[in-house]
């Protein structure tokens, strides 16, 4: 990156002196053409015995002068503005794959670390049931785990998939009226059998919305996955479905670390995630809330990250019903 930029702006340097230099010279030969034509004009007219004609002849001289000045200065300017507009398109395109394929790379470590955790847990527990004869809750107690990590899996691979499906336009969207309240609250009971957490529900009843049934769960797993990942095991995870207007409100608050001002726009994009993959204990491929800004798009809506009191953060989609 150092070295293209080194180059880059070395190239713009070069091509700058040079529309610089070709200004000079063609300031230079228009200052002769134009001493040459009024040696010639003093040859030709007499300015003492035809004073108005020699006038009128050095007026038109000074005009073309100033002509040649303005066009040369003119071409010579916008070429420099074209050139750089093109070098900053250039630089800004650049950097742009680089950072996505910085991020690339580490969605790969990180979704090859998200693969083979869930697989790995499972394995262990099928293992452990194989080779030993435990009682029955501790056998329950295996199975358990077994499904939940299976269901991390799941989560994992649906969303790495319809990314993939809604980028290349190949999901076809499906609309239907739904009752958002009961859709959430099912989705809330889910998440509080899979995980032993609190989760306080601030649900209004009759929040209807026509959309794609498996899309907008996805956006609300995703919030609620989110939340778990990073709020303490003995902190609460709260749920607010409202309707505020022509809008539907939904807040998932945690109590984690927050998030930097700096940082609230950015965990939207494609594989972004705060930090680097060496600094990271949290689980995650930086996939979860890209995906579920792109449903929330779909539907001309919003989501936005905020601050959460005394600590955490709250996340918000406001969907116009």
């Amino acid at each position: 990156m150092r070295f293209f930029t080194s180059v880059h702006l070395l190239l713009l340097a070069y091509i700058t002196a040079i529309i610089v230099f070709w200004e000079m010279s063609l300031q230079k030969q228009s200052g002769h053409i134009y001493a040459q034509e009024t040696t010639t004009l003093r040859s030709r007219i007499d300015s003492t015995r035809e004073p108005a004609a020699y006038n009128e002849e050095m007026t038109k001289l000074n005009h073309d002068l100033s002509m040649r000045t303005t066009q040369y200065v003119g071409e010579g300017s916008t070429f420099l503005v074209v050139i750089f507009i093109g070098a900053f398109i250039v630089y800004r395109s650049f950097s742009r794959r680089i950072m996505l394929s910085r991020q690339q790379n580490n969605f790969m470590l990180s979704v090859t670390h998200e693969l083979k955790s869930p697989i790995a847990a499972m394995k262990l527990n099928l293992q452990t049931l194989e080779r030993h004869r435990l009682d029955e809750e501790k056998t329950k107690q295996l199975l358990e785990r077994c499904v939940k990590e299976s269901d991390r899996l799941n989560d994992l691979c649906n969303n790495i998939l319809f990314v993939s499906q809604i980028e290349g336009r190949q999901y076809k969207h499906t609309y239907e009226e739904l009752d958002l309240s009961a859709m959430t609250a099912d989705i809330v009971r889910d998440y509080a059998i899979r995980y032993p957490r609190h989760f306080v529900q601030e649900i209004e009843p009759g929040c209807h919305f026509t959309g794609d049934k498996i899309m907008l769960r996805l956006a609300v797993t995703n919030l609620l996955e989110n939340a778990i990942k990073y709020t303490p095991a003995d902190k609460p995870i709260t749920i607010v479905l409202r309707k505020t207007g022509k809008n539907i409100v939904l807040q998932v608050k945690d109590h984690g670390p927050g998030i930097p001002d700096g940082e609230k726009k950015k965990i939207f994009n494609k594989f972004y995630r705060i930090g680097n993959e060496e600094s990271r204990r949290s689980k995650g491929t930086g996939l979860g809330l890209y995906l579920t800004n792109k449903i929330v798009r779909q539907y001309k809506g919003r989501i936005t990250a905020k601050d959460n009191t005394p600590a955490g953060s709250v996340f918000e989609i406001c969907l116009p019903a």
